[in-house]
């Protein structure tokens, strides 16, 4: 069976910096290939592209993920009719619990004297909704509530079977995009879980990389001439490194979970076709932000190889599992590059999985990425967008997908 699979390659080299910590807030790190590398998980890198999203996609087709979903859904329904505020959290509390089968209570909190305000009711766990699901919550629970916020009246409208099914059914279509690309889980309801599109590696260092230490003092700007010291001393971990970074978008998948077009006027492929070119820029623009205003460690990729496949996802980290040496003149890119140019052809060629040159894409920066030249089609980054989204267009339409 023919499928649609996109994997994007990237090398990036980052300086001085704390990208993603652990619990002793020590940058992250894996061993592979026998030495210690850089690592950068790939829940920091999903919630970067996240994040980038914001500034790439309109908020009608992005999703919220949070613990306050009934504050969220309580917010629509005053939207929609503001003379239901005082009733709109335990509307949208009986309208989710409904929906997802998920319990949404107000967390149990005891102050000293017991006059703590009285907390927004919370799921137990996060949970991931598109701002349409929101929408169409929300318009059910105004109607269920006869427009008069009669909460008794919610309760008993959604005791029938079918007033049940038409709010689960609200919250298991019109995906948002970053549900679409990333999954959902509803621990209550299964048949709500939404499986991932895309899947996306943990970024590692091509060659062995160490932590370092920096020792800091901060001054206080009150003190004397004679009061010497500093007003407070630390120690922040920190590496630098360059790293493959590789994430893989099942196109199949993407489709299943956005379905068609939204509107009349827009082609079939249109919302995977954006959703597709959206998470290529997000993915290879965006940056976790651990200890950024400590390093300033803003760079962009020197190196993005993109493929269009048809079988299956191949990530090429095996090119980097013997460390890469340093370079001559220093530095780890050139040599990358190097094992990447000699070790993918000869990857695809055995196993019989070369992808056609206008279905291959690089788009690079710099004398030291020169090596990757015969690996595709060499464009800017807008090229690449545009190239990607019509590739996948054309695929959709030729009904190539599953």
């Amino acid at each position: 069976m023919t499928r649609t699979i996109l994997d994007i390659h990237v090398l990036q080299t980052v300086p001085p910096s704390n990208l993603n910590r652990d619990d002793t807030g020590t940058p992250k790190s894996a061993y592979y290939g026998g030495v210690r590398r850089a690592r950068v998980s790939s829940q920091a890198w999903k919630r970067a592209t996240r994040k980038a999203f914001n500034d790439l996609l309109p908020p009608e087709a992005l999703g919220v993920r949070t613990k306050k979903v009934a504050e969220a859904l309580a917010e629509r329904i005053i939207a929609k009719d503001d003379s239901l505020e005082p009733v709109a959290v335990e509307l949208a509390a009986e309208t989710l619990q409904a929906a997802t089968g998920t319990k949404i209570e107000s967390p149990k909190r005891k102050g000293k004297n017991g006059d703590e305000p009285a907390a927004s009711p919370t799921s137990s766990y996060l949970m991931f909704l598109s701002r349409r699901q929101l929408d169409a919550l929300a318009d059910l629970a105004i109607e269920a509530a006869g427009g008069t916020g009669d909460v008794d009246a919610l309760k008993n409208h959604f005791k029938k079977k079918e007033n049940k099914v038409a709010a689960r059914q609200a919250v298991d279509s019109r995906h948002s995009v970053d549900i679409a690309l990333f999954g959902r889980m509803v621990a209550d309801s299964a048949d709500l879980n939404v499986e991932a599109a895309t899947q996306v590696a943990h970024a590692i260092s091509v060659h062995k990389s160490d932590i370092e230490s920096d020792y800091y003092t901060a001054v206080d700007d009150l003190n004397t001439a004679e009061e010497s010291g500093a007003g407070m001393i630390g120690t922040v971990d920190f590496n630098s490194a360059t790293l493959y970074r590789y994430a893989a978008v099942d196109v199949d998948e993407l489709q299943r979970n956005l379905g068609l077009g939204l509107r009349d006027d827009e082609a079939p492929s249109a919302p995977v076709e954006k959703a597709v070119t959206a998470f290529l820029e997000a993915f290879i623009t965006s940056l976790p932000t651990g200890k950024v205003n400590t390093f300033g460690n803003h760079t962009l990729p020197s190196a993005v190889i993109v493929k269009l496949r048809d079988r299956r996802p191949v990530s090429f980290v095996s090119a980097f599992e013997e460390p890469v040496p340093q370079g001559p003149g220093g530095g780890y890119l050139r040599e990358s590059c190097r094992r990447l140019a000699a070790y993918v052809p000869d990857l695809e060629r055995q196993y019989g999985i070369e992808t056609p040159q206008d279905h291959s894409w690089v788009f690079r920066v710099g004398d030291e990425t020169e090596a990757l030249t015969e690996l595709g089609q060499q464009v800017s980054l807008k090229a690449l967008l545009q190239d990607v989204g019509n590739a996948v267009a054309q695929r959709l339409a030729s009904g190539a997908t599953a």
